[in-house]
């Protein structure tokens, strides 16, 4: 596993990994009422909110070319 060239500095700009971030960080708010009105964790939610950051961190990850086709 690779990461893409100058992660740190691209990290925090890219608009994707922001929304990524914000959706997680929602689903962390919703978990925390969630449990403090009813004292169950919304297991959905957890996974969402995993994903979410799963998403963030992805995206500094280098991907390799599927196609031949696609190098010019």
């Amino acid at each position: 596993m690779n990461l893409i060239q100058d992660w740190r500095r691209k990290f925090p700009r890219l608009w994707s990994v922001r929304l990524a971030l914000l959706a997680a960080l929602l689903s962390a708010v919703e978990v925390c009422m969630n449990l403090w009105l009813t004292g169950k964790p919304p297991l959905i939610v957890i996974g969402a909110g995993l994903f979410s950051l799963c998403a963030a961190i992805s995206r500094v990850i280098s991907q390799p070319r599927l196609n031949d086709e696609d190098r010019s």
